[in-house]
C-alpha cells in the first residue's frame, strides 16, 4: 500500500510501479478522475519560486517519484526500498496492462508533427491503445479553450501532456475542471521519445541511475537544468538533519 509523504513540503506517494499502474487502471474502471504528477527535483525547486506551480503540484491526485533525486530523498526519509517511477515507464506499463475494450489516448504537446509521429509508433507497439486525437503544444493562451474543446470532443480516457515545466503542470491544473478526461498525466519529453526524435537511455544506464546524464549528452541544453541538483540535495539534507534533531528532542 502506498504512503503519502513529502519532499521539501511537496506531497509524493511512495508507490511501486505495480501500485501506480493499478491505481490508474482502477480510476479508469471506476470512472473517477485522476491527475498524475511525475515529480522530479527540477519541479520541486521551481515550485519554491513559483507559488502557482506549487499549488498545481499539491493538487495532484497521484504524485509519483520520477527523478532520481526524489527517490534519494525518500530513501533518506526511511523509504529504503523506494523505486523510481519514471513517467515514460509508468505510461508504457499502463499501455502494456491495457483496459477492457482498449485504451483511448490523446497526445498534447511537442512541436508540430511530434504527437502524430508518437501516435503512429505507440499504436504499432501497443495494439490495445487507440490514439483518438493529437495536437502540438505551441498554442497561444487564447487558443486554449479550443484545445480543451477538441480534447473533450475526442473523448479520450487518458490525456498525456508534454509541454515542459512549468507549463504542462500549470495548464493541466488550470483546465482540469473543464477537461472531461478521467486521467491526465504530464509526461515532459516523452512524446519526443515515442516519436523517435530522441533515444531512450540503454537499460544499463537506467539501471545505474544515469539516464539523466544520457539525456543531457544527447541534449546539451539539459545540463543547465541540472544546476538545481546541488541546491536540492543541500535542502533535503538540511531538512532531514532538522527532523532527526527534533525526534531526538521528543525522545528525551
Amino acid at each position: 500500500m502506498e504512503k503519502e509523504t513529502t519532499v521539501l513540503d511537496l506531497p509524493v506517494h511512495a508507490v511501486t510501479m505495480t501500485e501506480a499502474v493499478a491505481k490508474i487502471r482502477q480510476a479508469l474502471a471506476a470512472g473517477s478522475r485522476m491527475r498524475v504528477v511525475t515529480l522530479n527535483p527540477e519541479m520541486v525547486m521551481a515550485a519554491r519560486r513559483h507559488q502557482e506551480l506549487a499549488a498545481a503540484l499539491r493538487r495532484g491526485d497521484l504524485i509519483v517519484p520520477d527523478g532520481y533525486g526524489i527517490v534519494w530523498a525518500l530513501r533518506c526519509s526511511g523509504y529504503k526500498e523506494q523505486e523510481r517511477i519514471a513517467g515514460v515507464d509508468l505510461v508504457e506499463n499502463l499501455f502494456a496492462a491495457g483496459v477492457p475494450g482498449g485504451l483511448r489516448l490523446y497526445l498534447l504537446g511537442g512541436a508540430a508533427g511530434v504527437a502524430e509521429a508518437a501516435a503512429g509508433r505507440i499504436t504499432a507497439r501497443w495494439p490495445g491503445v487507440r490514439v483518438v486525437g493529437t495536437a502540438h503544444g505551441y498554442f497561444s493562451p487564447p487558443a486554449g479553450e479550443e484545445v480543451v474543446r477538441k480534447i473533450n470532443a475526442a473523448r479520450p480516457q487518458v490525456l498525456l501532456v508534454g509541454m515542459g515545466l512549468p507549463r504542462q503542470e500549470l495548464w493541466l491544473a488550470e483546465n482540469w475542471d473543464k477537461l472531461q478526461v478521467p486521467v491526465g498525466i504530464g509526461v515532459g519529453g516523452a512524446l519526443d521519445l515515442w516519436a523517435g526524435k530522441v533515444k531512450r537511455a540503454p537499460h544499463l544506464w537506467r539501471r545505474g541511475g544515469l539516464e539523466w546524464l544520457y539525456r543531457a549528452l544527447q541534449e546539451p541544453a539539459r545540463f543547465r537544468r541540472l544546476l538545481v541538483l546541488p541546491g536540492f540535495i543541500r535542502l533535503v539534507w538540511r531538512e532531514n538533519k532538522l527532523t532527526r534533531r527534533a525526534l531526538k528532542v521528543l525522545a528525551k
